[in-house]
This record gives C-alpha cells, structure tokens and sequence, in this order.
C-alpha cells in the first residue's frame, strides 16, 4: 500500500505538473493584437504582389485572411491575387465576398476590370460606375478609364471617347487615356484623329513606346518614321525600349 506521505508527495507531484501545463498553455491573442497581425500580413501580401511574388503573396494573404476572415481589403487583395493566377471565377468570388462585407469603391472598380477580362461589359460597367458614386474614392481616373474601355466594348463609341476625356480632367498627368482613346479613333476608322492623339501624346511624353509604335503602324512615309526612330534611340532611357527601335528601324533598311 502507499502510504499517507508518499501519496500526499505524488499528489503535490501532479498538481504541480498540471499547474506548469496550463501555465504554458498559450495565451489567445488579444483583438487589437489580431487586428495587427492580419494588417501585417496583409501589407506583406501587397508588397509581394508588387514585386510579382505571387507565392509569397498568397502565403501572406491566405494568413491575413485566417486571422481574419471578415476583413473586406484582404479579401479584396485575394481577388486580385487569383485574377492574376488565372482562375477568374475564384478571383469573382472574393470579390464578391469583399463587396458583400464592404462595397468600397476600389473593390468595385478591381471586380469590374476582372469583369471586363471575363469580356462582361455590360456588367463591368456598372461596377466601374458604382465606383465613381463614391466622392472619397482617390483614383476616379482609373475607373474613367476602365468605363471607357466597357463602353467601347459595347460599341457606345462617342461614351467612351467622353469617358477618356474625362479622366484626362481628373489627372492631366497621365498619358492613359489619351493611348486609349488614340486607339479607339485607330479601331473606328479615324486615322486623322489617331495621329494627332500619338503626336501630341509624344510632344508630352517623346520617349512614349506606346505611342511611338501606334504612330508608325500609321506612318506612310518611311522617312519620317526612321527620323522618329532615331530620335526615340537618342531619348530613350530604357535598354529594352532602345533596342526595340534599333531593331525596328534595321528592318526598314534592309
């Protein structure tokens, strides 16, 4: 039999054990430090989704989205993760969700240029536009510009043009929607209007590859476009940009 100090010690034995286990059992984290991780990785995820990192991206994002499974701009990024994986109806899904928790201007323009993927139009439109119902939204141009793109996939050719030139409005400094509209003079048979938009979009911006190259599929005279090449070699400050034109202009005197 055990006796009576050997059970007591056995006893004060156990109850010391158990005292250490839940002593070392982890403590949940508190809501505000949730909150910190999920932004954490959140960032993380964007970050890498700039450097086109998309396995690091999702890794932080699909954690960002465990901490914290109702947090509409994580959600949000995922879409935008899957868009660019090149699972579409996945990408449709998180947005959906994100809208579905917070209708944020941002995700309705971000699921409204999925749409425009998904060669939806009709439907793009009305997302880009319930963007722009939103004052605070800090980047209408973007929207603008992707309603324009809906519009002319519509054929509402004269909406479209209005469309670009209004996000010109918002932000002269981009050089965007003036492509996009040069190409849809180019697309819609008006040359005339096409070349003064790549002219004047290179009096701008000269070392605009861009507008470079849509100038010269419409160039007659071989002259002129080696003289602008030569000139866009000189500008140029990019090598893959500088060597493009070299071999372009090669080509033209073979």
């Amino acid at each position: 039999m055990i006796s009576s100090r050997l059970l007591m010690i056995m006893l004060m034995g156990s109850s010391l054990l158990l005292g250490a286990c839940a002593g070392n059992r982890p403590v949940p984290d508190s809501p505000e430090v949730r909150v910190k991780k999920v932004e954490s990785h959140y960032r993380l995820g964007l970050d890498a989704l700039e450097k086109n990192n998309l396995p690091k991206a999702f890794d932080e994002l699909l954690i960002a989205e465990q901490l914290g499974p109702g947090h509409a701009e994580v959600l949000d990024a995922l879409g935008y993760a899957w868009r660019v994986r090149g699972d579409l109806e996945k990408s449709s899904s998180y947005y959906k969700h994100a809208l579905a928790i917070e209708p944020a201007a941002r995700t309705w323009n971000n699921y409204g240029a999925l749409l425009l993927t998904m060669k939806k139009p009709v439907e793009a439109e009305t997302a880009f536009r319930k963007a722009l119902e939103d004052p605070r939204y800090p980047h209408p141009d973007f929207a603008y510009i992707n309603l324009g793109d809906a519009l002319l996939m519509q054929n509402r050719f004269d909406d479209a043009i209005a469309a670009y030139r209004q996000a010109r409005l918002l932000n002269p400094l981009q050089d965007v929607s003036l492509m996009k509209e040069a190409q849809a003079y180019r697309e819609h048979n008006r040359p005339e209007f096409a070349r003064a938009m790549y002219e004047t979009i290179l009096r701008n911006s000269p070392a605009n590859r861009q507008a470079l190259e849509g100038l010269l599929a419409m160039q007659q005279d071989e002259g002129e476009a080696k003289n602008q090449l030569q000139k866009f070699i000189k500008i140029t400050q990019e090598p893959l940009d500088r060597a493009w034109a070299e071999e372009a202009l090669k080509a033209m005197q073979r």
